[in-house]
């Protein structure tokens, strides 16, 4: 599916530079919940049915992300992730993270005083990564500017030293291409860049950390066949990701299926190639260097003239953020770099 496909699937996006803070549904995505709302009125919706939206989405985020099925869980919340992982490593284990990081990678292991954590720059977390460092925590792609963190880099300084792995793609799935297998364990909230209703996330658990991850928040829909494991003992998990399961907040996985189907047909590569393309431009209509991000941070006194003109964008650590997905064109690259432009002079 090339771009301009991709992009005729969801609304009209004019002037919406928001993604890392909220991404726009599918046409497809609204349509499925509106169906859904009505039958829920009517009393029509059957819990069992909602199961085919979880695996879909399941399905098509594994296409994503470069793993099987099997090793995806459909999770709420990065944070949900985040505590799994720090609750199951061991006691006075050392925790590396970046200290410009988002809170939900953070604050579950800072919380957890069992834990020795080291929080550095993320300049320098790559060279922090010592045989001493346990797990290494952090962000694919930062929330508040967009730097992106050398995943190859990552990958396999922290093999060679010993160190496991717990990688937050929420700022990049969709648009970075990555092989979430070979990190220990991802996760990713939906809700923003694979443009999911809140409440629909997902996580990666590569084989090894399989037997080393307890399933603390074990829950009826963690088993193979969920409607058979709704009461009693045995404990009854399934072999698979889904072990990790959290029970699901069925409307979000409505908009969420059609959602990330769109977004695997078309392919990480060439929304990203559009997505970063577009932000460089913008970039270069303000003298800036180019960057490998689809997040623009800028340093301007003129947010109010963007939002007056219609522009959604987000202030973060003092910057006004623009961020850049697959329903973007270059007519918006060009309304915001004439208004700041404007605005200077």
């Amino acid at each position: 599916m090339d771009i301009d496909t991709l992009a005729a699937a969801f609304p009209d996006a004019s002037g919406y530079l928001n993604t890392a803070s909220l991404g726009l549904p599918a046409s497809a995505g609204v349509e499925a919940i509106e169906r859904h709302l009505g039958q829920w009125r009517a009393g029509r919706c059957d819990p069992p049915d909602f199961d085919d939206d979880v695996e879909r989405s399941r399905r098509a985020y594994a296409r994503i992300v470069g793993v099987a099925a099997s090793s995806v869980a459909a999770i709420g919340q990065v944070s949900v992730a985040t505590g799994l992982v720090a609750s199951s490593i061991p006691d006075g284990a050392r925790v590396l993270c970046a200290e410009e990081d988002f809170t939900s990678v953070l604050f579950p292991f800072l919380a957890d005083r069992r834990l020795d954590v080291q929080v550095v720059p993320l300049d320098r977390v790559l060279d922090s990564i010592t045989p001493d460092i346990d797990l290494v925590a952090v962000s694919a792609v930062q929330s508040a500017d967009g730097r992106r963190l050398d995943l190859d880099a990552l990958a396999g300084i922290a093999a060679d030293a010993g160190a496991r792995t717990f990688v937050d793609i929420t700022q990049a799935a969709g648009w970075v291409e990555l092989d979430a297998g070979r990190f220990d364990v991802t996760a990713c909230g939906a809700y923003k860049w694979l443009c999911c209703p809140r409440g629909a996330g997902f996580m990666t658990v590569n084989d090894s950390a399989s037997d080393w991850i307890v399933p603390r928040h074990a829950n009826w829909y963690a088993g193979d066949d969920p409607w058979t494991s709704i009461y009693g003992p045995p404990l009854r998990l399934s072999e698979q990701a889904r072990r990790f399961d959290t029970s699901p907040a069925w409307i979000a996985w409505v908009g969420s299926a059609p959602a990330v189907e769109l977004l695997a047909e078309a392919g990480p590569g060439v929304i990203g190639s559009h997505d970063v393309a577009l932000a460089n431009a913008l970039l270069d209509r303000l003298g800036l260097p180019p960057s490998d991000s689809a997040i623009v941070a800028v340093d301007t006194p003129h947010a109010e003239a963007l939002t007056a003109a219609g522009i959604r964008s987000a202030g973060r650590a003092g910057k006004v953020r623009l961020s850049f997905h697959h329903y973007n064109t270059i007519d918006d690259v060009e309304l915001v770099a004439d208004l700041l432009g404007a605005a200077d002079r």
